[in-house]
């Protein structure tokens, strides 16, 4: 049986409230329906405005199979190129980041400008025409200090994922921020695993001790469902919303996005190991009260984030093959707070440094015991893990759309 037929019929018969079978975790064939249905079709996270604050700032990032390179032009507008040479196919930068006035292909000199048009190919004859080789772009926008693209050649509108957060975003000024430090793992399990490990706290009183000095484990602050009945959350949000937060649990319909702001475990106002701010300087002057918690965005499939009000921390999810997920953390401060005077390194990183390694450990012990021929799917704690059953049914009927809408085009074709 094709492999999509096999995976459409798996979908279909999934056991609501229960974890997926083994091949959704570790099967090559698998993993590259989930990229090619997933992560080269839809919008994903990369970075930050801040990280390319002027023209000729570029950083770069693998996408499965696709490199890419994102770019800020002289006209101020952020761009996404494949980075791949129009000439013979070498990647045009090489770099992580860097700076360029343009970007040059080390391999024969190609030079594209900052727009991605080609401006210099020596000797290639009377008849070449620049302007049928320019970098080929890829789909970018950018909403309150994120930059997003879509691999796609037609990108799904963006309009609904920019309504529901930029508000929530906005007051926390991003693009005025800067990286003060930023790490990369590689956690040994595959990229639904590293979701499903993030998406519930029912793991972490035994896992977690720096996290949970300052942040919640209940179900109603972690999950999808209860919020708006805690007291402790209403009043915050209240609270939040008098001063100019938007705070309230909003989610899209598709289940893909969503945003809310959470309190934090009694006086605390930062994840450090006393609760109290990491940073001197306030990330925004447009955050004029205290203790507003952390406002939550979740975007499937690559990003989870925390904002504070003295710092923000994203998280970026990329997958690497089948049973490897790349997982890199940010975190910003105000582009003007110093390091030694308004903030210490240790004291801003030290609690997520801590349980992104922990985490780490979880997903490959996960990852291990799955790989077992005695796995079977288990079930979820409606109690704790509502969030991975979002997660998981997310995922279970976006692929499901996707592939009866191929199998569609194919048989109208046909």
């Amino acid at each position: 049986m094709d492999i999509r037929e096999t995976v459409l019929r798996q979908l279909k018969s999934h056991r609501e409230g229960f974890s997926l079978e083994q091949p959704f975790y570790i099967d090559q064939d698998y993993f590259r329906l989930d990229m090619e249905m997933i992560w080269y079709r839809d919008w994903l996270f990369m970075g930050h405005d801040c990280e390319i604050p002027r023209a000729g700032n570029y950083f770069t990032a693998q996408i499965g199979d696709y490199p890419v390179v994102i770019v800020r032009g002289r006209d101020k507008i952020i761009r996404a190129f494949h980075n791949t040479c129009r000439h013979r196919g070498h990647r045009v930068c090489t770099a992580q980041k860097g700076a360029s006035a343009k970007l040059v292909c080390p391999y024969h000199q190609w030079t594209y400008d900052l727009d991605g048009s080609l401006v210099f190919a020596r000797q290639m004859g009377e008849d070449f025409d620049k302007a049928q080789f320019g970098m080929k772009q890829v789909h970018c926008e950018s909403v309150g200090g994120y930059i997003f693209i879509c691999l796609a050649d037609e990108a799904p509108d963006f309009s609904a994922v920019r309504q529901t957060i930029e508000p929530y975003i906005a007051p926390h000024r991003l693009w005025e921020s800067k990286v003060a430090f930023e790490s990369t793992i590689v956690e040994k399990g595959n990229w639904k695993l590293v979701w499903e490990n993030n998406r519930e706290c029912y793991h972490c009183a035994g896992n977690h001790p720096e996290l949970c000095r300052t942040y919640p484990e209940a179900p109603s602050a972690t999950g999808v469902q209860g919020a708006a009945d805690d007291p402790v959350i209403s009043e915050h949000w209240q609270r939040c919303e008098q001063a100019g937060l938007p705070s309230a649990f909003t989610m899209h319909q598709s289940g893909q996005f969503r945003v809310a702001r959470m309190p934090l475990i009694e006086d605390a106002e930062s994840y450090t190991m006393s609760g109290k701010r990491a940073v001197k300087r306030p990330l925004s002057d447009d955050v004029t009260i205290s203790h507003i918690g952390t406002m939550l965005l979740f975007h499937y499939p690559t990003t989870w984030n925390h904002m504070l009000v003295d710092h923000a921390i994203s998280f970026r999810v990329l997958p690497l093959s089948a049973e490897e997920t790349q997982v890199t953390t940010k975190w910003l401060v105000h582009k003007d707070a110093v390091e030694g005077v308004d903030y210490d390194l240790h004291e801003l990183t030290h609690v997520w440094q801590m349980t992104n390694d922990q985490d780490r450990s979880i997903v490959e012990e996960n990852a291990f015991g799955i790989r077992s021929p005695a796995y079977e799917p288990g079930p979820y704690s409606p109690d704790h893990e509502g969030g991975v059953m979002q997660f998981v049914e997310w995922y279970t009927n976006f692929m499901t759309e996707r592939l009866q809408g191929d199998r569609a085009k194919l048989s109208a074709v046909a």
